[in-house]
């Protein structure tokens, strides 16, 4: 029988693979495995992979992805169901009549959805702790368990554990990028703009993209072409030549001394390779945290009403932040709009010139969970640092990728490779020469 450690490969590797065999394996294993996801979706995902068994048996043309298990965050639409969102506050919500675009599209191509994963309580977290149904321990450590990052908290394990060949999440200041990160997978956050949004709950909508994690930039590449119904033309390309700007400012700061040393060797060994590393003073990076307050406002916008009847039912971390939002005006969120394209137009210039920019996703490997579960003032210092660089790809409405840059047998670190908006070809075109050096 085939068993769902074979998804460690990647989806090309599968090409053969009984998608039935495979897929009951998998749902099997989600049985098993604590908080990963909240709902499962066994009938129709065996229907899936059946399908796609047929298919390949008679010589029919079929997306790679037919028939393979994906999983899908707990903050997308299902037609039938109520979007929870990992909260328990709109248990009492209507039902949806239809599935969201991004579910739609790849139930198209033919995916095995096996499930709705768990995840920060409305996506408001970059650690992935959930009260409400648990957090997922992340894979990486056996001994410990780890925060897996958030909010795609259940996404990230899905695939690191294999259970899937990819998990369709959202990113609004990280929230695919930390998990990638610290589980050792690679995770694309596009340019907001290429997947639709809608059918979903939001956190921030000036923020907020629809995206996914795998196990390698090719599979990655694969899943986006998918959910944004537009492939990326991503080159191959030499290193040698290439111009990588790392930032001196904000994003090295508070490194551990393990993702310090795993962030160095990378970029050696691209140097090594003929790319040209630029360290640069970016100063416009401390302007970022004063501006990039979207997340809050537009969230207590969009809560205020739930807050005030049913505060009490909400993760007391995720409404503290939330309510913070009360404290700005329209005028304050208007000035707010102002200063963030004046600032998008400022790091844009910076960016001119060079191939991308390089940064650690995260400057922690993943701390325990018992850690962060015991004390409010580790938490929320914990969450402001996994946050701190990838949201500037937010705020920008850039694009950016994380992949894996440790060695092998130690902790998982995430190296971060972005750019301003709609450069997505070419930023994976560079993270292509970068996954396959490093």
């Amino acid at each position: 029988m085939t068993k769902p450690d074979s998804l460690l490969s990647g989806i090309a590797a599968l090409a053969n693979t009984n998608r039935q065999e495979l897929v009951a394996a998998c749902l099997e294993r989600a049985k098993i495995t604590s908080s990963v996801f909240t709902s499962l979706y066994p009938e129709s995902a065996l229907a899936a992979a059946i399908l796609a068994d047929t298919q390949r048996a008679s010589g029919i043309e079929q997306s790679p992805i037919a028939g393979l298990p994906v999983s899908i965050k707990d903050l997308l639409d299902v037609a039938g169901e109520t979007t929870l969102a990992g909260s328990v506050v709109l248990r009492e919500h209507a039902k949806v009549t239809r599935d969201a675009p991004v579910v739609a599209r790849l139930r198209s191509a033919g995916a095995a959805i096996i499930g709705k994963t768990n995840m920060t309580e409305f996506a408001f977290s970059g650690v992935g702790l959930n009260p409400h149904y648990g957090t997922p321990a992340n894979p990486c450590d056996s001994n410990v368990a780890r925060i897996p990052g958030g909010s795609s908290s259940g996404a990230a394990v899905s695939v690191a554990a294999g259970m899937c060949v990819a998990g369709i999440g959202s990113d609004t200041g990280g929230s695919i990028r930390i998990p990638a990160a610290l589980c050792g997978l690679v995770g694309y956050k596009p340019t907001m703009r290429r997947v639709p949004v809608s059918g979903t709950i939001p956190l921030s909508s000036s923020l907020d993209t629809i995206c996914a994690m795998t196990r390698s930039v090719e599979d990655c590449l694969l899943v986006d072409s998918i959910i944004a119904d537009s492939p990326l033309q991503a080159a191959v390309l030499p290193l040698s030549g290439m111009r990588l700007v790392v930032p001196q400012e904000v994003v090295l700061d508070g490194m551990d001394k393990h993702v310090a040393a795993s962030f160095d060797a990378a970029l050696k060994a691209l140097s090594l390779a003929g790319a040209e590393i630029i360290v640069l003073p970016m100063q416009l990076l401390h302007e970022a945290r004063q501006i990039n307050l979207f997340a809050p406002i537009e969230a207590y916008a969009w809560h205020a009403d739930l807050l005030h009847r049913s505060g009490h039912l909400y993760d007391q971390r995720v409404a503290a932040r939330m309510k913070l939002g009360a404290n700005y005006s329209t005028e304050d969120y208007a000035r707010l709009q102002i200063e963030r394209r004046s600032w998008v137009v400022r790091m844009e210039a910076e960016l001119q010139g060079f191939d991308a920019m390089l940064m650690p996703t995260v400057p922690l490997v993943a701390p325990a969970i018992a850690e962060l579960e015991q004390s409010d003032e580790t938490y929320f210092e914990i969450n402001r640092l996994m946050l701190r660089n990838p949201s500037l790809i937010n705020l920008l409405d850039g694009c950016a990728i994380t992949l894996p840059c440790h060695a092998q047998g130690s902790l998982p670190v995430g190296l971060s490779v972005a750019g301003a908006a709609m450069s997505d070809s070419h930023i994976n075109s560079v993270a292509r020469a970068i996954a396959a050096r490093l």
